[in-house]
C-alpha cells in the first residue's frame, strides 16, 4: 500500500502579510525537501476538492460559516481575529484545506492508500465551532473526523495532536464525545492557554518549555499508547504541527526529526492493530522553514516505510 500526498497550488495563495509566520513559503519548503530527499516519487499525489458548506458545518455553526463567507474580501485583508487574516483567496484556500482532509479520509477508507499526509494551510486546530483563531479559519482535522463518522459509520476515531500549541478548537468540537479519543501534548503555559480541563476522551499532556524528545517519548509510551490500544481506533487522524522542533522560534520545546519519526512509527503500530493501518495526517504548525521541511519529510518517510 502507498502513502498519499495531498496538496494544491491554492495553498500558496493565502497570505496574511509579508511578516506573518504562517506564510506560503511553508508549503514550498516542504515541496523542496520532498524533491531533495527523493521521496516525492514514492508518493501518490491527490489533488483535493473544495469542502462543501455542508461538510464544514459538520463542525462549525452555520452562523460562523456565514460570517467567514460574508467577510471574504475582494481586495486587501479582513481580520477574523488578531492574528488570523483573510485575503481574497483565503475562503477558497480554507475550503480546499478542509477538502484535502476529507479526501485523505476517502482515500484510506476506500483502500486506495494505507495512509495520507495533507500539506495544507491555513492550519485548523485552533478554530472552534463558532470562531476562527490562531491562524486557523476552519478546523480541518475536526471536519475530517466528523466526515469519517458520518460518511463511513465509524464508531471510534483517534485524533493525535503533537503541535506545540494545544488544539483548543478540536477539543471544543469533541469534548465528551465517546466516538473520539484525542491525545495531545503541548507546551504549557503557552497560547492558547487551554487544555487543562479533564474529560474521559481528552488525554492532554501539558509540557513545560524546554522539554525534549526523551520526556515526550516516555509520556507517549506510558500514557497515550495504553489509552489508544484500549480505545481500538478504526481511524487515526494526526494534527501534525512541527513547531515543537528545537529550531522553531514560535515554541520553546526541544524535539528533533527523529522524535517525529518515533511518534509516527508508534502510531502506525496502533493503526495496524485496529484500523487497518489507516492514518490521515494534516499539517498544522511549523514555522522555521528548514526544520519544517526536514520534519515533514521525516514524518512522511515513516508513514511510507521509506
Amino acid at each position: 500500500m502507498t502513502t498519499a500526498y495531498i496538496s494544491h497550488s491554492d495553498f500558496l495563495r493565502h497570505e496574511m502579510g509579508s511578516h506573518h509566520p504562517e506564510c506560503p513559503e511553508r508549503i514550498q519548503a516542504i515541496e523542496d525537501q520532498l524533491i531533495l530527499s527523493r521521496v516525492d516519487g514514492y508518493l501518490k499525489r491527490i489533488e483535493p476538492p473544495l469542502a462543501t458548506t455542508e461538510q464544514v458545518e459538520l463542525v462549525h455553526s452555520a452562523d460562523h460559516v456565514e460570517y467567514v463567507t460574508g467577510h471574504s474580501p475582494t481586495s486587501g485583508y479582513f481580520m477574523l481575529d488578531g492574528d488570523t487574516i483573510m485575503n481574497p483567496a483565503t475562503l477558497t484556500v480554507s475550503l480546499r484545506a478542509a477538502g484535502a482532509a476529507i479526501a485523505g479520509v476517502d482515500a484510506v477508507m476506500k483502500g486506495e492508500v494505507e495512509n495520507a499526509f495533507c500539506a495544507i494551510r491555513p492550519p485548523g486546530h485552533h478554530a472552534e465551532p463558532t470562531r476562527s483563531m490562531g491562524f486557523c479559519v476552519f478546523n480541518n482535522i475536526a471536519i475530517a473526523a466528523r466526515y469519517a463518522i458520518s460518511a463511513y459509520g465509524l464508531e471510534r476515531v483517534a485524533i493525535i495532536d503533537f503541535d506545540v500549541h494545544h488544539g483548543n478548537g478540536t477539543e471544543a468540537a469533541f469534548y465528551d464525545d465517546p466516538k473520539i479519543l484525542m491525545c495531545s501534548f503541548f507546551q504549557h503555559p503557552f497560547y492558547p492557554y487551554s487544555g487543562l480541563d479533564h474529560s474521559d476522551n481528552m488525554v492532554n499532556m501539558p509540557m513545560p518549555a524546554s522539554t525534549k524528545g526523551d520526556v515526550v517519548r516516555k509520556m507517549i509510551t506510558e500514557t497515550w499508547l495504553p489509552r489508544l490500544r484500549a480505545f481500538e481506533p478504526e481511524l487515526i487522524l494526526i494534527s501534525a504541527g512541527f513547531d515543537a522542533h528545537r529550531e522553531d522560534d514560535l515554541g520553546q520545546m526541544g524535539l528533533v526529526e527523529d522524535d517525529y519519526v518515533w511518534m509516527t512509527q508508534r502510531l502506525k503500530e496502533i493503526a495496524k492493530e485496529s484500523a487497518g493501518g489507516r492514518i490521515v495526517s494534516c499539517l498544522e504548525g511549523g514555522y522555521n522553514l528548514s526544520a519544517l521541511g526536514r520534519s515533514v519529510v521525516a514524518h512522511v518517510k515513516a508513514l511510507a516505510d521509506i
